[in-house]
């Protein structure tokens, strides 16, 4: 996947930092509402460029994981304060547990509910007794629909403009596909992109099955802020209680 390779350099501006604040602050607001006492430790699965955890920095003492050395070069720039470690969010075993665990919408990339489970038995490990870990999967199959969206970006010489198109080739399986068209102009050269990325797409039911089977006791919640139509986007939160 070219955006987490070669784009890297363009990140942010196909995604600056600044427009995570809402979103961090309803991920805050949602452990702090699952867990006693306090949380104070975070890990997140799949941190990438360390967008969320700018923010949720000023609230948890964060340790940042990512498959991809390159976006996790992006979090040490502008996260030198938080931990990272490169892994793989289906084996990653740090040794120590936290208040809270965060799979951010990398967990879109499971396309197996063995990958998923993975994932989930990653976040329990890595979780302390009485936390909570917290999945921000992009879709479900109850609300997925195909959508098309305008991105923008310009720093200096440099600017961006991407088309993201979501679609599911087979409603049959458990995936679609996201199609991003990029055109990035550097001083007064524009080159073109086509970037295909393929994730898993999972019922409420299967969520909720799988964190059950990993040992969470689990919830869906609806989740909004300013980005989101109302209602359209579900949160899976797992408790582990012992």
């Amino acid at each position: 996947m070219l955006l987490y390779g070669d784009l890297v350099p363009w990140y942010r501006l196909f995604t600056p930092p600044g427009e995570y604040a809402d979103e961090a602050a309803s991920y805050r607001a949602a452990f702090e509402g699952a867990v006693t006492p306090p949380p104070q430790t975070l890990l997140e699965l799949g941190a990438g460029a360390g967008h969320n955890a700018f923010h949720l920095k000023q609230r948890f003492r964060c340790t940042l994981t990512d498959l991809s050395d390159a976006m996790l070069s992006l979090s040490r720039e502008l996260n030198p304060e938080c931990e990272h470690q490169q892994g793989d969010m289906r084996t990653l075993r740090l040794g120590r547990q936290f208040d809270v665990v965060l799979v951010h919408d990398a967990v879109v990339y499971m396309l197996s509910e063995d990958d998923l489970a993975a994932t989930m038995v990653t976040a329990f490990a890595h979780t302390r007794p009485g936390g909570a870990a917290l999945f921000a999967p992009d879709d479900v199959t109850e609300t997925f629909h195909e959508g098309t969206d305008f991105m923008t970006g310009q720093e200096g010489d440099r600017a961006l403009r991407a088309i993201e198109w979501t679609w599911d080739p087979d409603p049959g399986d458990n995936r679609y596909t996201v199609e991003y068209a990029f055109l990035l102009r550097d001083g007064k050269r524009v080159t073109s992109v086509h970037d295909t990325h393929i994730e898993g797409l999972f019922s409420r039911a299967q969520w909720l099955n799988l964190l059950t089977d990993v040992g969470f006791e689990a919830r869906a919640v609806r989740f909004d802020h300013s980005d989101l139509e109302p209602g359209s986007y579900e949160l899976f939160i797992g408790r582990r209680l012992n």
